[in-house]
């Protein structure tokens, strides 16, 4: 298909109907989503998108239009209408739309990718989801085996009155699991390799392999059986410790959301409040202690995460922003015209789209936690807590809209006596205040215990648009938390 000859439909359609800025992405999608359930095929889809989606200036406002007819004829009627809409939009305008600016870029680009999932045989994924269920519910007392493999392929065309042309493909894989115990009025879930669907990555099929998925579903299941057994995490105030994927899930709520520069200026406040960020707090604010180092990175070189990839979806260039440094807040999330408005020479490279019928907005790319420069094992970790509890997987969340105030439960916990893991916890939780909370951090395990987890599904806007984000995290130890209130008297 001509895609350059598509663009220029609509750029010239946009400049001849008076846009002074128009950009659009041709967005070619594939989905594969198959899933099984106590032993049978629960849910299996393939689907396929094609569209436009046109953004303009005009009159120094945004319009937006999108078709997935690409003749000429709905090429030019949506470009036409994303401006007809700018110049509605300008008559109610509070400013006037400035970019910062961006080199036009003219690239190509592909996500690593060893093993294409869509080439492998339904009939083998089907029947290795089946055996992570049979292993799951061999164990006794297991009442509920779910397992699911997700296959995702994104190929976009990107171009610019500016003069970009971009091209990139990304390949996304995920995969996972959780057993689920039933006794009486309690209901108890152990999932793998993370909570909420699993481990996600910008990754061929290669993943399913390390993800060692039948490999660990007996022990999966005889945990969530043994919960039913353990004894009620402790109410009070503790040191705790937690895995890797929970601290992924912290970062996101408490760091992630907060640092998204529309929310800050008041221009989007859907599905996840605004902030406590104000922009006084930039250099100024103690986030953390001088362990936390956040970085908001989108390049290649952080790794395989959902939040990878070369340009953003307003073709400005990957980049790593510190966003916490020695524990000091140093960073936003940006696009083009919030960096402008506060300032910046130039944006993070943070906007992206669902797919091509949504308007770019501020997402998180990889925001991730770096792990300590001292080599620090999860077992040394232990070993140098006296008294406290190991927490691990994500089970619930609850944070106010400010993400200042916080509740995370936990599926499985574990006592720390003396250095050593001690008896199972069930119902484990922790609460507190972000600030307070990253300040009591004192230790971080080192790079070989650090994971780049895969969010695939986080919410925002109006209407509402799903983002893969990256949260790379090393397990890590913090000081006098309050515990145990979240299932406090069950």
């Amino acid at each position: 298909m001509p895609m350059k000859e598509i663009a220029s439909w609509a750029l010239n359609t946009a400049k001849s109907r008076g846009a002074t800025f128009c950009d659009l992405r041709i967005v070619d999608e594939r989905n594969r989503s198959l899933a099984t359930k106590n032993g049978k095929v629960g849910h299996a889809s393939d689907s396929e998108s094609l569209g436009v989606g046109i953004r303009v200036i005009a009159d120094g406002a945004w319009g937006f239009a999108a078709t997935d007819d690409l003749t000429r004829e709905s090429v030019e009627r949506a470009a036409a209408q994303a401006v007809s809409i700018a110049k509605s939009s300008a008559t109610v305008k509070q400013y006037d739309v400035k970019l910062a600016a961006e080199k036009p870029h003219v690239a190509e680009w592909s996500s690593p990718c060893q093993v294409d999932p869509f080439s492998i045989p339904i009939e083998q994924n089907i029947a290795l989801l089946l055996a992570v269920d049979k292993e799951l519910l061999a164990v006794k007392g297991v009442t509920l085996a779910e397992s699911n493999l997700n296959f995702r392929r994104y190929e976009q065309w990107f171009y610019s009155s500016e003069g970009a042309e971009i091209h990139q493909t990304r390949t996304t894989t995920g995969a996972g699991y959780a057993a689920y115990s039933f006794q009486g009025t309690e209901i108890q879930k152990r999932s793998y390799p993370n909570s909420f669907g699993g481990q996600f990555q910008n990754k061929g099929y290669e993943l399913i392999g390390e993800l060692k998925l039948v490999e660990n579903a007996r022990r999966i299941g005889e945990e969530a059986v043994a919960l039913h057994a353990a004894a009620q995490c402790p109410q009070g105030v503790a040191t705790i410790v937690l895995d890797s994927s929970q601290l992924g899930l912290q970062i996101h709520e408490s760091v992630g959301h907060p640092i998204e520069l529309d929310r800050v200026l008041g221009m989007e406040a859907n599905f996840a409040g605004t902030s406590f960020l104000t922009l006084d707090k930039l250099r100024t604010l103690q986030y953390g202690t001088e362990l936390v180092n956040v970085v908001a990175d989108a390049t290649p070189e952080h790794g395989p995460g959902l939040g990878t990839f070369a340009y953003d979806d307003e073709g400005v260039q990957s980049q790593s922003t510190p966003i916490i440094t020695r524990g000091q807040f140093t960073g936003y999330l940006s696009s083009r015209d919030t960096a402008a408005m506060i300032g910046l020479q130039r944006s993070g490279g943070t906007m992206r789209a669902e797919g091509w019928s949504r308007l770019p907005i501020i997402r998180m790319t990889n925001v991730s936690i770096l792990p300590g420069e001292k080599a620090l094992t999860l077992e040394q970790l232990l070993a140098d807590t006296e008294d406290g509890i190991y927490m691990q997987t994500n089970r619930s969340w609850s944070i106010d809209d400010k993400r200042y105030n916080f509740q995370f439960g936990c599926e499985i916990g574990w006592e720390i006596k003396g250095g050593k893991l001690g008896r199972m916890l069930k119902n484990p939780s922790y609460s507190g205040i972000t600030t307070e909370f990253w300040n009591s951090m004192d230790a971080i395990c080192s790079r070989d215990q650090w994971t780049l987890w895969g969010t695939p599904n986080c919410g925002k806007g109006q209407p509402m648009q799903t983002m893969g984000t990256g949260h790379g995290a090393a397990p890590a130890r913090f000081r006098n938390v309050k515990v145990g209130s979240a299932y406090k008297g069950s």
